[in-house]
């Protein structure tokens, strides 16, 4: 049968029978079958003969066909969407000059997208129009709103919906997620790594959209250790329904961890959130996250991750208590002291609880539920119950003081979602500047001495500029301490410090035989370095150096090295510059590299060829010293006063290379997804066979109770953005 003369047949499913008259007409058919079955091709290989030079021999496979391979000298690695799919055709060419199908594998092992088909990078070009980018985005956004319902000629009412309604879907202005839309697959196009996902009602309208950039998911790899996740604008009736994932990089700046917009604030919504979040992030659990005071929240965080550290934001409870209590204005000012009192100078729980009677008697708080609430969960915000890790500065007193109020600037309570789209690249180009200059003083800058201190010499060159000026004003701020012994056990000294510049009392412990110190101000908990308090205490013990496992590496000019840091902190120094000197060189060599294409193939060979040697012997040296990935062995500093009433059990943590305290994670069940197959950063915008995840399936079993019944059979979760590769190796909580 000659395909050529038959009608439709390139449609058809390849049989034994069919020629062709050339391979280039056999590759032309596979793909038109291809197109209409729902999967992307490429070329495999072909084969001349040795007499005749001709083709004879030649394979076509599907695009996710054999295994991703990537070289040594692999700089940026672009994604691949081989997955080991085995489905191809081969074709061969007989005497008459006609080639006939050797062998034909139907079976893919990924889901097969017929409707969006044209979005493959091998069918784009059959069709001119379909190739230009804007026409190209139109149908898909077309193909979008369509399937999504979000956009009706019907007009604005169809579309907003009461409050009683608010839960099914987003209450967006007319036209507002088409643009939400394009941005996505604008980003995308920019960049294949950007990650969005969208969550559908029953009616497949908009319910919850949750993205993403590159930059975020790099971020993350490196500084996980603690997250905040902000609902301020939501819940304080803000235009858009904004909640962030926000962390905190190596030089004290926000970093954007993802976006999401939501319809409401149940517990499916954050539990649809949390878990498409950690999917994204690559199915890596932050140890410690911070959030408003919501029951919601806190059970879908124990349900996602049930080995992370929950507490509340200090600055969400302490706007709270002055909204909720506003009825002791008249009393506002005495009351707010002996409240700080209790919260701020309270170094023991039994003191806490002593202070906080005293406040709730004083008050006539006995009746008041929101603030007999608030004290049952004392341990998830107060100062005095946090113990044993590191907050990285995001736990703060107000909000101006906090990572999470630079998107103040952006959005206001007016704010439509237009608007703050338009600022969206403006805001993260701003983030990127900001980190760039600061990467850019510490290769080119070195910052000042400000005293003859021993602390402040061995950190100078550690401790990225921003860390290092912080830590400085508590090395400065050390003479105006003055300590004495209040009590001695055993290896333990208790000294009493007052330290005259903030007129307050602080409890220092130190064991000099385990180099354990910690005070009562939790300067180290929160903020990540040592007090003054801490520093004037090692000085009078004869310390004079920083113990090792004080000096995390989220805060060093190494904090992103995929190599933890030693206790010889000469090594960051020397690695300092190192860094530095190489970078000043290599802006030598690109100058005199780009001024001839000879000189720039010069250049990029040297590049290349001592990047992969510089490779071989990191990796040599790695794998010589531990035989294994390399893991950080340093011990977990003593970061409590108290000795009793550890949240952390033992056994259960372990150290990051951050040099971090963290829980061990389990390795959940993965719930049913939909496998969605991606080309070229075209993906799935319709929505077949769709499946259900049940909610209660992801929930361990002490939390299935707390779910309504009515969560129990909720609509799918889509995964837009996810290549079948991810969604196969991810591991999602139950």
């Amino acid at each position: 049968m000659d395909v050529n003369n038959v009608s439709g047949g390139s449609t058809s499913e390849p049989q034994d029978t069919m020629e062709f008259d050339s391979n280039e007409a056999a590759y032309e058919y596979y793909k038109e079958y291809a197109k209409s079955v729902g999967f992307g091709t490429a070329k495999l290989s072909s084969r001349r003969s040795r007499a005749s030079k001709e083709f004879i021999d030649a394979k076509f496979s599907c695009i996710r066909y054999g295994n991703k391979q990537q070289s040594d000298d692999a700089i940026n690695p672009r994604p691949s969407p081989k997955i080991g799919c085995k489905a191809s055709m081969h074709v061969k060419r007989k005497p008459n000059g006609k080639w006939y199908i050797h062998s034909f594998v139907k079976e893919h092992n990924h889901e097969l997208l017929p409707s969006q088909s044209h979005f493959f990078r091998s069918h784009r070009n059959s069709d001119p129009l379909k190739n230009d980018a804007k026409v190209r985005r139109k149908t898909i956004l077309a193909t979008m709103s369509k399937q999504y319902g979000v956009y009706q000629s019907t007009g604005l009412e169809n579309y907003i919906r009461n409050h009683s309604d608010r839960g099914r879907n987003l209450t967006l202005e007319e036209g507002d997620a088409l643009i939400l839309l394009e941005l996505f697959v604008t980003m995308q196009e920019e960049n294949p790594d950007f990650f969005y996902s969208v969550d559908l009602n029953e009616e497949h309208q908009l319910r919850n959209v949750f993205w993403v950039d590159a930059k975020g998911i790099e971020d993350y790899k490196n500084f996980n250790d603690v997250v905040s996740f902000d609902t301020v604008y939501f819940t304080n009736k803000y235009k858009i329904p904004l909640v962030l994932f926000i962390g905190v990089n190596q030089h004290c700046q926000p970093t954007l961890l993802g976006c999401a917009l939501i319809a409401d604030e149940t517990l499916f919504t954050f539990v649809w959130l949390l878990q498409t979040w950690f999917l994204a992030m690559g199915s890596r659990a932050p140890n410690v996250i911070l959030s408003d005071q919501s029951n919601s929240i806190e059970a879908a965080i124990a349900a996602v991750f049930p080995d992370t550290r929950h507490f509340y934001g200090l600055w969400n409870v302490l706007e709270k208590v002055s909204r909720q209590l506003d009825y002791l204005s008249p009393w506002h000012d005495t009351f707010m002291a002996k409240f700080n009192k209790c919260l701020h100078r309270s170094w023991t729980e039994e003191e806490f609880d002593r202070r906080w009677v005293k406040l709730v008697n004083r008050f006539n708080l006995n009746d008041d539920t929101w603030f007999q609430s608030l004290y049952e969960d004392r341990k998830l915000w107060a100062p005095t119950f946090i113990k044993n890790v590191s907050l990285a500065g995001l736990y703060t007193a107000s909000r101006s003081e906090s990572p999470n109020s630079f998107l103040d600037k952006y959005i206001q309570l007016e704010t439509s979602l237009r608007e703050f789209l338009e600022q969206y690249k403006v805001m993260m180009e701003d983030l990127y500047e900001e980190q760039a200059k600061s990467n850019f003083d510490a290769w080119h800058d070195t910052p000042e001495l400000k005293s003859p201190s021993p602390f402040e010499k061995q950190l100078q060159f550690v401790y990225t500029h921003e860390v290092f000026k912080k830590f400085q004003v508590e090395i400065l701020g050390a003479s105006a301490c003055h300590l004495k012994i209040e009590k001695e056990d055993g290896n333990s000294i208790t000294y009493a410090v007052k330290d005259f510049e903030s007129n307050q009392d602080y409890m220092v412990e130190w064991n000099g035989t385990e180099l354990d110190i910690c005070c009562s101000c939790r300067s180290f908990e929160f903020k990540g370095f040592l007090c003054r308090h801490a520093v004037v205490v090692l000085q009078m013990s004869g310390v004079f150096n920083i113990p090792f496992k004080y000096v995390l590496q989220r805060w060093t000019n190494a904090a992103t090295s995929r190599f933890p840091i030693s206790e010889k902190l000469e090594n960051v120094q020397t690695k300092t510059r190192r860094l530095n000197d190489l970078c000043r060189r290599a802006i030598i060599l690109g100058e005199e590299g780009s001024i001839s294409q000879e000189s720039y193939k010069i250049a990029l060979g040297a590049i290349k060829d001592a990047l992969a040697q510089c490779s071989n012997v990191n990796n040599s040296a790695e794998n010589e010293g531990h035989g294994e990935p390399t893991v950080s062995k340093e011990p977990r500093p003593n970061l409590n006063v108290n000795k009793g009433n550890k949240r952390a059990e033992s056994g259960k943590e372990k150290s990051n290379n951050n040099g971090t305290a963290v829980m061990k994670e389990k390795v959940p069940a993965q719930p049913e997804v939909v496998n969605i197959g991606i080309d070229a950063s075209f993906h799935q915008m319709e929505l077949p066979n769709t499946r259900h995840l049940q909610l209660h399936n992801m929930m361990p079993p002490h939390l299935q109770g707390v779910v309504p019944t009515m969560f129990h059979n909720v609509a799918s979760t889509q995964f837009h953005n996810v290549t079948s590769a991810q969604l196969q190796n991810s591991h999602l909580p139950q």
